[in-house]
């Protein structure tokens, strides 16, 4: 069974010094939810509990009302594109999710098997190639402007923010949202309406780093992810991949890079 905690290797900035190590990261895998052999959502998640999530996930959703409308539970992993948790349910449960989904279907349904849906959910980020570079000073110094500037969240204290920084003009744009990824998905918006060009910054952030959050970074052409809270394992092989820098656990002048760190401390 895949592991819900890796350890990976990192290098660690601490007063504009480099040092070598590794972190202990939560692993995050792309986990489908099916059926009636139906794919129903993916999401992603920790591969551990998978059964509690799938029942919790069903009657939360109103798939069923009680746990025995679940007749069977099968958890099967795919490798790298993740882990289906197969269900089967009761007759009148079954039925009664029929009819749920051909109400939204439409004319349009997708009909995704178990596997196709993993690969979708699992889907190459774009390639980031620009060229930019940082002093580790840059780093901190992009985390403290977005967090003088996260206005909302001085009064709530319950928004993340998404900011773009640059070396020539400093702070950027600013959005700020209860969802981390909809905080960073209005960003994306804002810079493509003053066609901002990605590659000329850095994505910061005030929450954890999943896939997700790579991704949408690479479709902005960031070659820098900074956040404030450690990545998922996942999210530091498709930085990787995708040719991203990825920085996190960036408090005070400190930080740790976990792919490709020249951008950030040379080398």
């Amino acid at each position: 069974m895949t592991a819900a905690l890796v350890s990976s290797p990192r290098v660690a900035v601490a007063n504009a010094s480099p040092s070598v190590g590794t972190r202990v990261l939560a692993e995050e895998v792309a986990v489908a939810l099916s059926y009636d052999g139906a794919s129903h959502a993916v999401m992603m998640a920790s591969p551990s509990d998978l059964e509690d999530f799938a029942l919790g996930f069903s009657l939360s959703e109103g798939i069923v009302t009680a746990p025995g409308a679940i007749t069977d539970t099968e958890i099967v992993e795919r490798g790298d594109l993740g882990i289906e948790v197969r269900m089967r349910l009761a007759e009148a449960a079954g039925a009664t999710l029929l009819r749920r989904r051909r109400m939204m279907a439409g004319p349009v349904g997708c009909g995704l098997c178990g596997i196709e849906s993993l690969r979708e959910a699992t889907r190459p980020a774009d390639r980031v190639t620009a060229p930019l570079r940082l002093r580790p000073g840059a780093v901190s110094a992009a985390m403290r402007a977005l967090e003088a500037e996260q206005v909302l969240n001085r009064d709530a204290r319950a928004l993340h923010a998404a900011a773009f920084w640059t070396l020539a003009d400093g702070l950027v744009a600013i959005r700020e949202d209860v969802g981390r990824h909809n905080a960073l998905d209005k960003l994306a918006g804002a810079l493509a309406r003053a066609r901002v060009d990605g590659g000329t910054g850095v994505v910061v952030l005030t929450s954890r780093v999943s896939v997700e959050m790579v991704q949408k970074a690479a479709r902005i052409g960031a070659p820098v992810l900074a956040a404030v809270s450690a990545p998922t394992a996942l999210a530091i092989r498709t930085a990787d991949a995708c040719g991203i820098t990825l920085v996190a656990l960036v408090r005070g002048d400190g930080f740790e890079v976990f792919s490709h760190p020249t951008r950030v401390v040379g080398g």
